[in-house]
């Protein structure tokens, strides 16, 4: 199963390079991104910048395909970058790069238009990422109903208003803002919140809707069904949505150019799982990397970029494309388009 990357987040098992090793890697790194081809050592010497011999080149690459951060299909073939190479490059030596006031401006038009809509919002979201990135844009909101209950307390907002707190399997926590029928206080809701726990922590949430609404234990208390009102009321304003752009992008790129690949690969991104699951798991607010998709065949070879998004539903905005993609930019793209979307919803 691939794992996501940060930039910054370096292993203690990485291994140490010595400078002359990472400046062939980074322009190794380059030079593929550019051209999609195996890089030799000519190549490196002469369009790399890098001020070392072709031997000294060809002794630096040899070490780094021995530390498993570049491969070559055969003896006599230049290399590239290995999918565990692109997780070290992430780690170790990306810098998100800058994004022009021009393409920040761009983001918070286009999506301020979308504000009152979530499917047009998410929809604007997915054409944006492609637009910028020249990549496959995505993004997605799920409902709850799958989640499983694992912790749930009520606090007061205001006299009609309360924040529903829910504790989820690995770790996720959601809230939800109640408007309720009739005023309740910190004590009523206090009340209601450890019935709840009682009747319904351990069960996921689409048994746990329909528990409140049929569970007589439940109904009979006049506080907890209207707590059970506004909670199913809230959950019903979003449905879920999936959308992706820009497959003209992803076809026109040398590993998508056989029709095979590129229908099978847009076969998985209609379909939703497994990117679905993979877009939303991670850490809520930040932009995380998955390099070289191992979850499906259609997925090999491609990495993805997912932002998941905090706040009351799961969901995640996103970019899938090849391992060489300019995650530097895609990154940073990412993490605007998935931060001005959280604000949004």
């Amino acid at each position: 199963m691939s794992h996501p990357a940060f930039p910054g987040g370096v292993h203690r098992e990485d291994p140490e390079l010595s400078h002359r090793q990472r400046q062939v890697f980074l322009a190794l790194v380059t030079l593929h991104g550019d051209s999609a081809r195996p890089v030799g050592s000519e190549a490196l010497s002469q369009q790399g910048g890098i001020p070392l011999s072709p031997a000294s080149i060809r002794g630096a690459l040899a070490e780094l395909e021995a530390a498993g951060l570049v491969a070559r299909a055969h003896a006599s073939a230049g290399r590239v970058p290995s999918e565990t190479g692109y997780d070290f490059f992430i780690r170790h030596l990306l810098t998100p790069a800058a994004l022009a006031p021009a393409e920040l401006a761009q983001v918070d038009e286009t999506l301020g238009r979308s504000a009152r809509d979530v499917e047009h919002l998410l929809g604007e979201a997915s054409r944006l990422l492609s637009s910028l990135t020249h990549q496959l844009g995505l993004a997605l909101t799920t409902s709850l109903e799958g989640e499983r209950l694992t912790g749930l307390e009520l606090q007061p907002l205001d006299a009609r208003r309360a924040l529903m707190i829910m504790s989820l399997g690995a770790g996720v926590v959601r809230t939800l803002v109640l408007e309720l029928e009739s005023p309740l206080d910190g004590a009523e809701l206090d009340e209601v919140s450890s019935v709840l726990r009682e009747r319904l922590i351990g069960r996921d949430l689409a048994e746990v809707r329909d528990r409140l609404a049929a569970d007589p234990e439940l109904v009979r208390w006049s506080a907890v069904r209207m707590v059970a009102r506004a909670a199913a009321a809230h959950w019903a304003t979003v449905p879920s949505a999936r959308f992706s752009s820009g497959a003209g992008h992803i076809a026109g790129q040398p590993e998508f150019a056989a029709g095979a690949a590129l229908g099978s690969l847009l076969r998985i991104v209609e379909q939703g799982p497994p990117l679905d699951r993979l877009m939303v798991e991670g850490a809520e607010g930040h932009s995380a990397v998955r390099v070289g998709l191992d979850e499906d065949e259609a997925l090999h070879r491609c990495s993805l970029v997912s932002y998941p998004l905090p706040g009351v539903r799961r969901g995640a905005v996103g970019v899938l494309g090849p391992l060489r993609m300019d995650y530097a930019r895609v990154i940073s793209i990412v993490d605007v388009v998935g931060r001005r979307v959280a604000e949004l919803l």
